[in-house]
């Protein structure tokens, strides 16, 4: 445990200068030229510009825009959701989307504390004796806090601009999210669909196996296999449709919606490929330039350079008041008055800690984020290399399917319709042949899905707001220990 011994020297005198009110103005001064103030949008106006992309982004702090969400809300749901419809409900009705701007306003506040001076202390003291009475007035200010509030109102500055950036990369989240969502929903829908068909025309095959079995044209193998494939696809129908409430619960829960807001309808497919993939030769450098992710790390590098060179400053003065003192004796008898002033400092004298361990801290706290930060940057482009290679060569894959594998098993199917209507195959040939469709189209629906979420994985990893769990791995900033800001 750490012993220290404090020093006062004192100072008295009637005439001169006014130590009390000296100290008053100066503190005043501090007052005037340091504090700042809450800012209306408790800082969403920083988040609307780098987040706006992703729709329009509102704090909702009033009943009026409550009821102005509201309103856009119930407009949105009345047609069948786009990808941006559905991300725009979540931008005004996700509730931890909320709690998030809630934060930054948390983080406001903070700030406007932290660039405020260190509140004096006033004490009165009254002494009556027989013959005398005396009244001590003391004014006591942190000299020391008052010297450091510049650079602890930038760094608390700094902070607040980070709280800016979290809440920017929980909106483009939250976005990322409700787009996956609906794509995944969307696919759920269209596969479960086409399922519905195989299964009815799986039904109507089997049906004719069992009265050409009946009536001896079909041996009981082949009735089998007709029935065998009925089966596998009813399964798999029910396995799509419990996947379509699963998908859309998800959906749901980004939005966050409830009630009669659950009748929304989304389209029975997914959006057209683009003719052409995105071009994105410098995607590394985007990443590097525009990820949240990497700019918080910026931030909190620069913060802690700050505070170490405030730890260095500081690190032999733990502890600087001056005291303004004023000391009236009234003598009771004669009822003279006699005031006397002076001023008290207190310092306290680092006798056995000379700031060694606070000074080691901030340095191993500033190594640790430029550690943090080099290998956040690493990952960054790595994630946004990966992602543009799983965005490219998803759109080529689903672009096989669509122009090649679909259009040949079409023409396959009608021609083994023809040769079976000509009695040129079996029913067996016919049930082969829809089981492979129905294969290839599960794969192509497939397909369209990966590239839709490789599209959202591909804007995540180059603006941040996390990739999908199974194509990155989000990387963050650890916070800095408490005290390592210098205070």
């Amino acid at each position: 445990m750490r012993r220290k011994r404090n020093l006062k020297v004192h100072s008295a005198g009637s005439g001169g200068a006014r130590p009390l009110g000296m100290v008053v103005a100066l503190i005043a001064g501090f007052v005037v030229s340091a504090c700042k103030t809450l800012s209306p949008d408790a800082g969403m106006d920083a988040v609307a510009d780098i987040a706006g992309e992703a729709g329009d982004v509102l704090a909702i702090r009033t009943p009026e825009q409550a009821a102005a969400a509201r309103a856009r809300i119930e407009q949105l749901l009345r047609r069948p959701l786009t990808a941006r419809a559905a991300v725009q409900i979540a931008l005004l009705n996700n509730r931890g989307l909320q709690a998030a701007y809630n934060e930054l306003g948390i983080a406001e506040a903070a700030m406007v504390e932290a660039s405020l001076p260190p509140s004096p202390t006033i004490s009165l003291q009254r002494i009556s004796g027989g013959v005398e009475i005396e009244i001590e007035r003391r004014i006591v200010g942190d000299i020391l806090a008052l010297a450091t509030l510049p650079a602890r109102t930038e760094i608390a500055g700094e902070r607040f601009r980070q709280a800016q950036l979290r809440a920017a990369a929980a909106t483009l989240r939250v976005a990322a999210e409700t787009r996956r969502a609906y794509y995944r929903s969307i696919a759920a829908v269209e596969m479960a669909g086409f399922l519905d068909q195989a299964v009815a025309t799986a039904e109507t095959a089997s049906e004719l196996a069992k009265r050409l079995g009946e009536s001896g044209a079909m041996n009981k193998l082949d009735q089998a296999r007709a029935q065998v494939f009925h089966a596998e696809i009813t399964a798999q129908l029910a396995k799509a449709r419990q996947q379509v409430v699963g998908e859309r619960e998800r959906l749901v829960r980004a939005m966050g919606l409830w009630g009669s807001d659950l009748a929304f309808k989304i389209p029975g497919v997914l959006p057209p490929l683009p003719s052409r993939p995105r071009s994105a030769p410098s995607v590394e450098t985007q990443a590097v330039a525009r990820r949240i992710d990497l700019q918080i790390g910026r931030i909190e590098l620069d913060a802690l350079a700050k505070s170490f060179g405030l730890t260095q400053a500081t690190r032999f003065l733990n502890l600087l008041e001056l005291s303004a003192v004023g000391k009236t004796t009234i003598n009771r008898p004669t009822g003279e008055r006699i005031t006397d002033r002076g001023f008290e400092a207190q310092l306290q004298i680092p006798l056995f800690d000379f700031g060694e361990t606070r000074v080691r801290e901030a340095e191993q706290t500033y190594m640790h984020a430029v550690n943090r930060l080099a290998e956040m940057a690493v990952n960054a482009r790595s994630q946004a290399r990966e992602a543009y290679q799983t965005y490219r060569s998803s759109y080529d894959i689903a672009a096989h399917y669509r122009n090649e594998v679909l259009p040949l098993r079409k023409i396959i199917s009608e021609e083994m319709l023809l040769r079976y209507n000509a009695m040129m195959i079996d029913v067996f040939g016919l049930l082969t042949e829809a089981r492979q469709r129905v294969l290839s189209t599960t794969s192509g629906v497939e397909a369209e899905r990966d590239f839709w979420l490789a599209t959202v994985d591909l804007d995540a990893a180059i603006l941040g707001g996390g990739m999908s769990a199974a194509r990155g791995e989000a990387s963050t900033m650890s916070s800095a220990p408490d005290g390592a800001d210098g205070n």
